[in-house]
């Protein structure tokens, strides 16, 4: 069976800027949006608050839903990406709190487009949807369950 690590990410705006997270990979500093990997028992959106904590230091909740991407890694890692946007009317101070965050910079998106320190080809795909205002509602990646009973997680609004 085909099993994807299935991944969020938030692409973070102020002030005409984006939030990217610096972390080494291989001895070498790459940017990222805030992002990682759906832990079991949390919701889509539960999963994208909890990395944007970690990673940034921000407890912001995710306003609208920007894109699925599904990936092939060169490593041949398969991943399926949801990503989150969050505009925020400052920018607000990062302290990452998960220690493999380097430090975090706001930086104008065509700084991010052009640069050769992408951690994946979908952090420049990840800016390039938000300059094309892509933004959906949150209720396309609501959980469902299926029957409701007493002590059912209840899909947020």
């Amino acid at each position: 069976m085909f099993k994807p690590h299935v991944t969020v990410a938030c692409l973070v705006q102020a002030e005409g800027e984006l939030l990217v997270v610096e972390e080494t990979i291989n001895g070498r500093a790459t940017w990222n949006q805030p992002a990682g990997h759906l832990e079991a028992d949390e919701t889509l959106l539960e999963a994208a608050q909890r990395e944007l904590y970690e990673e940034t230091g921000i407890r912001a909740p995710m306003q609208y839903f920007i894109a699925i991407n599904q990936w092939i890694a060169p490593d041949n890692t398969p991943f399926v990406r949801f990503l989150f946007g969050v505009d925020l009317d400052k920018k607000a101070p990062t302290a990452p709190q998960d220690s493999d965050i380097d430090c975090c910079w706001w930086l104008p998106p065509a700084q991010i487009l052009t640069a050769s320190n992408l951690r994946s080809p979908l952090v420049a795909e990840s800016v390039r949807l938000w300059q094309q205002g892509s933004r959906y509602p949150l209720h396309l990646v609501s959980p469902f369950q299926w029957p409701f009973h007493e002590g059912a997680r209840q899909p947020s609004a």
